[in-house]
């Protein structure tokens, strides 16, 4: 699809369809998956590496990449970790790479859901629903503009998923580390398992897996200690993780 063909269509339409941004080196491989998730009503985009990638997002607001691994110049790893730290759409890697190893380092780099090459179409258009359901549960279910939850010098800010430390700096989170620390916050002070974190911050019908949970807390306990020096994610081995500090809202 034309990048300024879509763009178009963004400006004309008052309720525009999510946009998906398919990053691959292989053309044929990015053009059948732009046809099937076209086909299913989603607005596609379409990117050979980093920098044609950064052009496409310079042009059209997009709400998900699917974004492989093993590219030419800048890997999929590294533009992983650079759209997540900066808190970009959200992120489905495709990789042939399909170990659990490489699963938790894509999940760990900010990843919000990775699929093993190769894949079908049916799982791949499965996950991106998931994981857009997933980012606009956590919208509806934020608290309201100009409210937030406030925990030892932190706050939370639901509407534009970041917390503002205690020293007034911005940590961006990613839709998983957002997702978990607000089932931590509505929960604080009580032990949590691993299923019940899942349920909690993703849902009863999610497929993460234990492993999975395990990295993204090791990511927002690093983000949360890089600004205080409590521990305040703490772990239960044989039982959960508990969030031990005092939560208040307005």
């Amino acid at each position: 699809m034309d990048v300024t063909d879509a763009t178009m269509n963004l400006a004309t339409n008052p309720n525009p369809i999510p946009q998906i941004l398919v990053v691959d080196d292989d053309q044929d491989l990015r053009e059948r998956v732009a046809d099937y998730l076209t086909q299913h009503g989603y607005g596609v985009h379409l990117a050979s590496d980093g920098i044609t990638m950064e052009q496409a997002l310079a042009a059209a607001p997009i709400d998900l990449i699917v974004l492989d691994v093993m590219m030419p110049g800048e890997d999929g790893l590294s533009i992983c970790r650079r759209v997540a730290d900066g808190g970009g759409p959200a992120i489905i890697m495709v990789s042939a790479m399909g170990e659990e190893i490489d699963r938790i380092l894509g999940l760990e780099l900010g990843a919000d859901d990775y699929l093993a090459k190769p894949c079908s179409p049916r799982e791949l258009l499965a996950r991106v629903r998931a994981v857009l359901r997933r980012r606009e549960d956590n919208r509806a279910g934020a608290p309201p503009k100009g409210k937030a939850y406030y925990f030892l010098g932190f706050t939370l800010d639901g509407v534009r998923r970041t917390l503002r430390a205690p020293n007034g700096v911005s940590i961006l989170l990613t839709a998983g580390e957002f997702s978990l620390l607000s089932a931590f916050l509505d929960n604080p002070q009580r032990i949590l398992s691993r299923d019940q974190l899942i349920e909690k911050a993703r849902g009863a019908d999610s497929d993460v897996f234990d492993r999975a949970v395990d990295v993204q807390i090791s990511r927002l306990r690093r983000k949360l200690h890089d600004c205080s020096p409590q521990e305040i994610i703490k772990t239960y081995r044989g039982a959960g993780y508990m969030f031990d500090a005092k939560v208040t809202r307005p």
